[in-house]
Parts: C-alpha cells; structure tokens; sequence
C-alpha cells in the first residue's frame, strides 16, 4: 500500500474538495424547496382571507416573507452565492442589446447645426447600421467628402480636422462608459442576481438579467433618465438620536420573545448573541467615535439584515418623513475579506438634480497634486448652488446616482459661480468615476434597445430538465457499453467516467462559473472524450496481453505506449477550446469552457485513478478482464 499512498490521497483530496465545493449546490436546492413550500402555504392562507388581498399585495407579502427567511438563515444566501451558477437559457430571464444613441450625441454637440449637417448626419447613422464603423469616423468622412472642415459644427476654426476626431472619439467612448455604469447601478438596485453587463464594439452594451419577472419594467429601468441628485446629509445632533430609538425599539421587540440579559459592567464583556439582542442596530451598523460624522459602517453580509430591520413599520414611525438611510455605492473598505459599506441620513428632497451640470472634469490639482473633480452647472444651477453653499456651510451634500451615495464632500465655503471642485480624492480612478457619475445626470446620448430576447422560467425549466436528461442518457449509454465490451475494466473505465463528473461539476462550483446549455453540451461532449483515452488504454493492453506478458507488464506497457495518442488528441482539442474561449462570446465561450474544464478532469481520471484501480487489483493478485 505504500507505493500508492500518494495517489490515493491525491484522489482522495480531489473528490473530498469536489463534494465540499458542491454541497451549496445541493444544499441551496433543498433551502429553495423549503422557502417554495412555505411561501405556498403562506398564499394559500392569504387567498382565504375575506375580503381577499390583490395580487400585487400577496407579491409584496410573499418578497417580504422570503427576504426574512434569507435574513434568519445568513446560510441560505451564503449557499446561494457559492452554488453553481446557471445562465439565462436555463434560469429564464431577458436578453439585451442596447445602443448608444451616438447621432443624438453628435446632434447636440454640433454647434449651429444647419440642415446640411442634419441631412449628413442622417446618412452617416444608416451607413453605421449597416457596418461595424462608428458615427463619429463615418461624419468626419462624408463632411470631408463634401469639402466641409469639422470646425463649422465643433471645436475651434484653428483646430484640425484630425484633433476634433480625436475628441468626438473620446465623447463617445465616455457617453458610452457612462451609460454602462448607469445600467450597472440600475441592475444592481433592481436586485437581479448575476446579471452580466458589457460592451461590445463601439457603442453596443450586451445586457443579460438572469431570473428577472418583469420585463417592461427592466427596460425601463435601463433606458430611463440617471437621477443624479444633491442631497445634504443630517449632522451627528440629528442622526444619532433616530439611530439610538431605532435601536431601541428592535431592542424592545426583541426582548419580548427572548429571557432577559444580565446586567452588564464595564469589566464584563457582552457576547455578541447578547450584544444582538441590546443592541440590534448597532451590533450591525458601527459608528467609528473618532469620526466628526454620525455615518454607520454596514458588512455586505448584514444589509439584507439591516434592510429587513428598517423596513419593519415600527422602525418606520420613528425615522422623521423628510430623511432617510442611503447606502454608499461602492464599498468603503474590506474587513476579514468582506466588503464594508456606508449608511447615511440624508435629507429625501434633493437639494438640485443633475439637469443643472454641464460639465466635470477629473484632474490633478497642481499645487497639492492631488486628484481632484472640477464641476459646471448652468446659470439656474448656479444661483441655487451659492443659495445652498451658502447657508450649509460645514455640511456636506452627498452626490447621489440611482439612489445610492458615490460622495459627500464637505462645503468649505459659498460658491457663487457655479464652478465647484471636489477634493479629497483617493486616487485618479475614484476622481474619473466621480467625473462619469456627474455627467450621468445629463446623458447626452439615449440608449435604445435593437435586440430583445426573453426566456421563460417555464422554457427555462424545460432547457435544465432536458439538458440534464441527455447527460444521464449519454452517461447511462456509454456506461453500458463499456461494460458490456470490456468486462472488468469497463467498470473501472465507468468509475472513472463518474470522477470526472463530479470534477467538472466541482471546479464549476468553485470557481462560480455559469453553466448554460452550450456548457451541458461541452460535458456531453467530454463523457465520450472521457472513455476514449480508457479505450485507446485498454487497447493497448489487450495487444501487450497477446504478446505474452503478464498483467502487470501488459498494463505498464499498455498506459506508457498510450500517452503520445491521449496527449496529442486532447490537448489539440485543449487548444481549440481556449481559441474558441478567446475569440468566442456567450455561448460558445460557455461550450469552451466547459469542454477545456472536462478534458483535464477526464486526463486526471484516466490516468491517475483507472491505473490506480488497476494497479492495486495487480498487487492483490486479482484477475483483470479487459474484454
């Protein structure tokens, strides 16, 4: 047993780490029937009720409900997240292509534009529709054409042609970095789950929202105005009180179903159950006490928590009408590899909208050489920006996009102008992020939708039950015969058939892969390169058998002499799947995945664990049939 020590616990490691890495899987699909079958009994109860409530009331009732068991439980949402993935053909949900409207963007960056221009413009956006060429190189060509400089519509009458190209380029290009960080925020908010935003070309956004129910809803949520908004955030004099009666009434609720807590000293530490049933809200959102600012530090792991605790009516009546809790956009550090997020009071009514800036621009300051926002607002703009710097001086207004805070810089002092700058900025991409959320407000460019494809949750269903009911079949098929063709061995060849499953399935799992229906086709696929190195192995031993040799040598002979063949046949196909990864997209980045992951999974199985299988029934003097 000594000389196969290392290989057994090799193997031994690899499906332990397989099965662990595929337990939230199985253990997400037994929570679903859990809170699928409480949620039924649940709406059969309200659908008694007299008079009964209408259907968008029992959906309401029905999130809130779910959202308490994912609270209760954080385990169900950590198993959710770790479970394997499935794609939009599976899942259901609604595919997307989006386009920036970039002809509208150069209709209002034209200077004077008359009706030559519109006609030229109109001609430049239907050749675009026909070719891969963007807006702005196939204007430039047909002014050019008609001996017509850039600088008539933009720019200055001294700039080249070439210069105003460059910098059109770069609008668009910003108009549409722009529109994606919108719709991610938007995606984001609307809460779907693994959604999958990104460019493609020059002005074309691919968008896919796995699960989501409402698909009307979903375009407008994308192709709406970005509410950008000024808001000015409460000092600590206002928000430490409302924290402090939040806490005090989940304090009081809590202790009603619960035994009472021992008194504590100073020298007496609480446990945290304890410090959860004080304290509620703080044992969730921290206030740091060296700050100057009244803003609590929420774990990404507690917001559903946090959510759930001020969404509950009798927190509700004690959080005055004209606030509320906004969480920042981006998380504000990592602690033990979690990401921590700000909560701010801020006022409900805008102070200003983002219709009132022109223009933002992310620079370098040069007398501190630090990254700083320069910010433009119109003449409106500007006369109630120096109201508000004016008589909120000290405070700080949050810069908000989509509901969520990306800044809160402190006023210094009363801006009359309207040019403002945003200091403090950590780094130069922070500044260029600010710059793109100011610009949002006023988009220049719509965004308009040419591609639509929705799949049902019911369609959905029917891709995974026959997706999964052709891998069992293929299995099933394969395992046969090769039982049926090399005895013994073929059992052997099965076992290793069944490893590699469970490997592919595992690595999927760990590494949080989608699996799509291309993807189930790639393990198809591989279940028949999985048996095909045993076939050539097998092969090969039954000539080294005919030969004369004993089992031991035949089998030593028979793995050696089969290496070449098994290594030039997958690794070639190893190749063409990265080629198929790289240059592909969608699905068949999902085949070629699925298929590199299978090759190495079936390598490993062929040639560490059937040899292991082998050589150990060698050493126990067991008699090996290879057909």
């Amino acid at each position: 047993m000594k000389e196969f020590r290392f290989r057994i616990i090799l193997i031994v490691a690899a499906v332990a780490l397989a099965v662990y890495l595929l337990y939230p899987t199985y253990a997400d699909m037994q929570n679903t029937q859990m809170i699928n079958e409480k949620l039924s009994n649940v709406e059969d109860s309200l659908k008694q009720l007299t008079p009964p409530p209408t259907d968008e009331q029992i959906s309401t009732y029905l999130t809130f409900i779910e959202d308490s068991i994912m609270v209760s439980d954080p385990s169900i949402r950590d198993n959710r997240e770790k479970r394997v993935k499935l794609g939009l053909d599976l899942q259901g949900g609604m595919y997307l292509v989006m386009e920036v409207n970039t002809a509208k963007l150069l209709e209002r960056l034209a200077r004077d534009p008359d009706e030559t221009y519109m006609e030229i413009l109109a001609q430049a956006e239907e050749i675009a529709k026909r070719s891969d060429e963007n807006v702005v190189t196939i204007l430039a060509n047909l002014l050019q054409e008609r001996g017509i400089r850039l600088s008539r519509y933009f720019g200055s009458i001294r700039e080249d042609d070439e210069v105003i190209i460059d910098r059109l380029l770069e609008q668009e290009s910003d108009a549409v970095t722009r529109a994606i960080e919108i719709i991610s925020n938007r995606v984001n908010q609307y809460g779907v789950s693994e959604p999958n935003i990104q460019p493609q070309g020059s002005r074309r956004i691919i968008v896919e929202l796995p699960g989501i129910s409402k698909e009307e809803e979903a375009k407008r949520l994308l192709q709406g105005r970005a509410a950008l908004e000024f808001r000015l955030v409460k000092d600590p004099e206002f928000t430490i009180p409302i924290m402090n009666r939040i806490d005090e009434v989940l304090a009081a609720d809590f202790k009603k179903d619960s035994t009472e807590i021992q008194d504590t000293t100073a020298t007496e530490e609480l446990s945290q159950q304890e410090i959860e049933k004080e304290h509620p809200f703080f044992a969730i959102a921290w206030i740091n006490n060296q700050s100057p600012y009244a803003d609590a530090f929420v774990s990404e792991k507690n917001r559903a928590k946090l959510d759930n605790y001020l969404a509950r009516p009798d927190v509700q009546k004690v959080i005055p009408d004209n606030v509320e809790f906004i969480y920042g956009a981006k998380p504000e550090a990592t602690q033990d590899g979690e990401n921590i997020y700000r909560l701010y009071l801020v006022n409900k009514q805008p102070e200003l909208t983002g219709d009132v800036i022109v223009d933002a621009r992310a620079n370098i300051d040069p007398t501190t050489t630090q990254p700083i926002v320069q910010m433009e607002m119109n003449s409106d703009g500007a006369r109630e920006w120096a109201r508000i710097t004016g008589s909120n001086i000290n405070k700080r207004c949050a810069i908000m996009l989509d509901g969520f805070v990306y800044v809160a810089p402190n006023i210094i002092n009363k801006i009359p102008s309207g040019s403002s700058q945003i200091t403090n900025m950590g780094t130069m991409d922070e500044a260029k992020l600010i710059e793109i959320i100011l610009k949002a407000g006023a988009l220049p460019a719509p965004i308009d939708i040419i591609e639509e494809r929705t799949v049902g949750p019911s369609l959905g269903q029917d891709s995974i039950n026959q997706g999964f009911r052709s891998v069992f079949i293929g299995f099933i098929i394969v395992a046969i015969f090769m039982v049926f063709y090399y005895r013994k061995a073929g059992t052997i060849a099965d076992l290793a058939l069944f490893s590699t499953m469970l490997f592919i399935m595992g690595i999927l799992a760990g590494f949080h892969a989608t699996l799509t229906l291309p993807g189930i086709a790639g393990i198809i696929l591989t279940i028949g390169m999985a048996v095909d190195a045993n076939v050539i192995i097998y092969e090969r031993i039954r000539e080294e058998l005919a030969t004369g040799k004993t089992v031991k040598a035949a089998i030593a002979s028979g793995y050696s002499n089969s290496y070449s063949a098994i290594f030039d046949s997958n690794i070639t196909t190893f190749f063409t799947g990265i080629i198929l990864y790289q240059f592909g997209s969608g699905p068949v980045q999902g085949f070629a995945l699925t298929l590199m992951i299978g090759i190495v999974c079936s390598l490993f199985s062929a040639l560490v664990i059937t040899r292991l299988v082998f050589d150990y029934m060698v050493s126990k003097g067991a008699k090996i049939n290879v057909g």
